[in-house]
């Protein structure tokens, strides 16, 4: 929405030294706004196997022969050494999807793909900003899709000399959620997207201001792939899965006789536990705890006008943005309990108070609402 203005003359003249060819760019190239921390190597990796043809020959228990196939023979009762595969089978790496929801499952364990997704996010140009492996739940920070600008020849060569002379206006940030899985040897991946968008704040167009936007479940489509593949899947095996057909609607709204709304899930507990917790993080809650023996989610609703406030902060020329923070700092998420009960072949969803009681007030209404948004 922005753009540096130069004068027209140097502008020629960058424009006349550029090529006519210019590359075209991916759909996804993500850069954050702050700068990305070096690479770490993650603890539980071990050094790689060695290859024994080029091992020096031992002075000590040989008959000191010269060649390499006497040699060999010799050393042919010793055992080799062996290491862990880092990459889970590859045949087993798989995604499920339930409506609009997909979700990677991972034939290993949260402690082993951990460092695996962060290094993941990293290498596409996102920062970290929320790491909390007790919860399972790790979280990009804002981030822009510099592949959506146009790319012209004027905009190209200004985008060489000043990084961030245009802006696509949006910005994206994803939510990563490992659980483990109930046989307690994979592990689920749920990515969850959330956007803003730059908008005018006045008829004026003198000042700009950041707005929520629809969450993108093809675009968390798309990083579940490159996860697949990242993991070792092959790219025209992950695509298929990723590609597989929508389910029929899945949920609809009821009401209790006692007057408490109630959402109705057309499948087995296991299932909607997982369905929900994915919408939970779509539509803006953070999710504190969960009991799923109990079927609690402990939650927050985070407003999402608010949380779009952190676009500012690493983000150079849009500091000036923050004038409303101060006017706001009063404002507290509220916090609930989200229920999921099984029922036989179906599941129920309600929202309760802190203190577990039914929530009758409009703010619950609304909350199911958004989660039948994300279920149906």
């Amino acid at each position: 929405m922005r753009m540096h203005r130069f004068a027209a003359v140097v502008v020629a003249a960058l424009v006349a030294g550029c090529g006519g060819n210019l590359l075209e760019g991916q759909k996804i190239d993500y850069k954050s706004a702050g700068k990305l921390p070096p690479l770490e190597i993650p603890p539980d990796l071990t050094a790689p196997s060695r290859d024994e043809r080029f091992q020096v020959p031992d002075v000590a228990g040989t008959s000191g022969s010269a060649t390499f196939s006497t040699y060999n023979s010799e050393r042919a009762g010793a055992p080799r050494t062996t290491v862990a595969e880092v990459l889970p089978s590859v045949e087993k790496v798989r995604i499920e999807r339930a409506g609009t929801q997909r979700w990677l499952v991972v034939p290993e364990t949260p402690e082993k793909v951990w460092p695996m997704v962060k290094d993941f996010w990293q290498e596409l140009g996102f920062l970290v900003k929320v790491e909390l492996p007790e919860a399972g739940v790790m979280e990009t920070d804002w981030a822009e899709n510099r592949a959506k600008i146009p790319q012209d020849v004027i905009r190209n060569t200004l985008g060489r000399l000043i990084d961030g002379a245009y802006s696509t206006g949006e910005r994206d940030k994803f939510r990563t959620r490992l659980e483990r899985a109930a046989d307690a040897k994979s592990t689920e991946i749920y990515i969850s997207h959330r956007g803003v968008v730059e908008v005018y704040a006045n008829q004026n167009k003198d000042l700009t201001v950041w707005q929520p936007r629809p969450s993108d479940a093809e675009l968390e489509a798309e990083f579940l792939r490159r996860l697949m593949v990242r993991f070792g899947v092959e790219e025209s095996r992950a695509k298929a899965q990723i590609e597989i057909a929508r389910d029929p609607d899945r949920a609809k709204l009821q009401s209790t006789t006692e007057g408490a709304s109630l959402l109705v899930l057309d499948e087995p507990f296991d299932r909607a536990w997982r369905r929900v917790g994915l919408a939970l993080d779509r539509v803006g809650f953070t999710v504190e705890d969960r009991d799923r023996s109990k079927g609690f989610y402990f939650v927050r609703y985070v407003d999402p006008e608010r949380d779009a406030q952190d676009t500012t902060r690493n983000d150079g020329i849009l500091s000036r943005l923050m004038f409303w923070r101060s006017n706001r700092t009063d404002l507290k998420p509220e916090q609930y309990r989200v229920l999921v009960r099984d029922n036989k072949d179906t599941s129920q969803v309600q929202v309760l108070n802190r203190d577990g009681a039914a929530e009758r007030s409009e703010t619950s209404k609304r909350i199911l609402a958004l989660l039948h948004q994300q279920l149906k």
